[in-house]
Parts: C-alpha cells; structure tokens; sequence
C-alpha cells in the first residue's frame, strides 16, 4: 500500500497506498497459494473492476475496503463496491485514510486540536461505514501511514480516533508499521509496540492491528506463497501486509526478483493490476460480512 519517503529520517518512514500510475512492465511469476496456509488478500487505492473481481478471487480471500478517499486521492473508487465484492465472496480488511503529522499541526493552528480532528475523522469513517452497510462490530483500520514512535499529535490524533470508534458500535483497528527503527542507543521501536505501550499505560480499548513489515526477511516479496503469519515479528495480529507496490528498494534486496521490473507487485493473470499483498488469520479480518 505505501511508498516510503527516502528524504525523510529513520524514525519517520511513509508508506503511501497503491499508487495511481499506470504499471509498465509484465508481472512476475505467482504461484497458486496452497490450501493449509494462511488466507492472503489484496488492497490498492484503486478500485480494480467489477470484472475483475472473479479472477482476483481464485486468489485472494479478502480485499482492503477504502471507507474514505486513500492517501494522495480525492475520489475513492470503492464507494459502493460492498455487495458486488460479496457476491464475489470477498471478505474485508476496512480501512479509513489517517492525517499526516503535517496536517494535524496545520489544524492546530486553524484551531482544531488533535483529538477533536481525531473525533471527526472518526465520525467519518463509522458514517462512511454505515452507508455501506457494514455490520456493527466490523473493524475499521486507521491507515497511519508514518512509521517509528509516534510524536505527542500524533499519539492524540490516533488515540481520540480509535476511542470514537470504539464507542460508536464498530471496533477501532490500526494499520501501522512493524519496522523496528532506531528509537535510544541500543533499542529500536515500532509503530505497533508504541501504539500498543501507549494503550495500556492510559487503559483504552483494545485495538486490532494490521502491520505493515516488508523487509526481506522476514517477508518474501511479491509472491503467492506467504510467510506465516505468526513470522511478522509482531505478535497477536489480525493482518501482516508483507508486499507493497512499489517495493521499497533499500530494505527488499533479498526479495527483489519477485517483484516485476517496475518494482511493483501484480495480481496473478492480471498484469495492470498493482497490488499490495496480506495475510490474515482469517479470509475476513474485519469481520465486515
């Protein structure tokens, strides 16, 4: 789903999802998933078809569901594309579009504290939710796209998001980073365990992740054949995406022949169609069916 900023700092890595560019090269060659593995899914920030859809399904269990506008866009192609992709039989990863640290300090000087922007994202996204029908008790993911150890805005923003969430009939879930990155002298952090310490420390909800870890190993690249899921480095997750489009260069060296010459991951017999690849304890993470 994301792209990663080679401009910024190690503690503040950006994964951007599914870019809107058109693809060039060919894909690379996908084998069929065996049947005693984990369910694999698919997400990208566009839409890929209604005819589309039956081939995606002879290979993926579960699709990311954009309930806003994904990162970068301003138009959101999955609007409505709930009860087609049921009918295909796909379960959900949901997910809602998260602020940039730029854009919560940019409200901060309108006016707008952190955890009110928090609230109303949140509002957002469990309205967007319910216009397309989810069930109650469906997990909607934050997209929180920059990496390392949250700052102090960020922290409010996320943490008032996933409250609201939590108190509105759906359950409150984050996409976030599974890098360990350099955080004192001798100790890296995550996305994930930050999120999580903060959590306990203040005794709020209990939150469903979906981490994003990449790095060849311990994922494998863009292929069918996923690692387990328990081999993410973060424990008691609902999802591990473990290829993105384009791949990030300087940490998928080992992997890099899996991904097509452009750098980017395809889905199998549809070589237009770019892709972010996750496993999942369950063909429907978000229960969203």
């Amino acid at each position: 789903m994301r792209l990663l900023a080679n401009s910024l700092p190690a503690f503040l890595l950006l994964a951007v999802a599914g870019c809107a560019q058109q693809p060039t090269a060919a894909p690379p060659v996908s084998r069929t998933p065996s049947r005693t593995q984990n369910p694999i899914g698919f997400d990208s920030n566009d839409y890929p078809g209604d005819d589309a859809l039956p081939a995606l399904r002879r290979h993926f269990a579960f699709a990311g569901y954009w309930l806003t506008n994904p990162p970068g866009e301003h138009q959101n192609s999955w609007r409505g594309k709930r009860d087609v992709l049921l009918r295909n039989d796909f379960g959900f990863l949901v997910l809602a579009n998260g602020k940039f640290d730029a854009e919560i300090k940019k409200a901060k000087r309108s006016g707008i504290t952190a955890a009110a922007l928090g609230k109303k994202d949140a509002d957002a996204a469990v309205a967007a939710a319910q216009r397309e029908h989810f069930p109650a008790r469906t997990i909607i993911f934050l997209d929180q796209e920059e990496g390392g150890r949250l700052n102090a805005d960020q922290s409010t923003y996320l943490l008032a998001w996933t409250e609201a969430v939590a108190h509105s009939g759906y359950l409150p879930g984050v996409y976030a980073s599974g890098q360990p990155v350099d955080d004192s002298p001798g100790k890296t952090i995550t996305t994930v365990q930050d999120i999580r310490e903060q959590v306990a420390a203040r005794h709020l909800h209990e939150i469903a992740f979906w981490v994003y870890q990449d790095a060849c190993p311990p994922a494998n690249g863009c292929s069918m054949q996923p690692p387990p899921l328990a081999s993410s480095g973060t424990p008691d997750v609902a999802a591990w995406q473990y290829a993105q489009s384009p791949r990030r260069k300087e940490i998928t060296r080992a992997c890099a022949k899996t991904y097509a010459p452009d750098g980017n991951c395809y889905a199998p017999d549809l070589p237009k169609i770019m892709l972010d690849l996750s496993v999942a304890g369950s063909p429907d993470p978000s229960h969203g069916r």
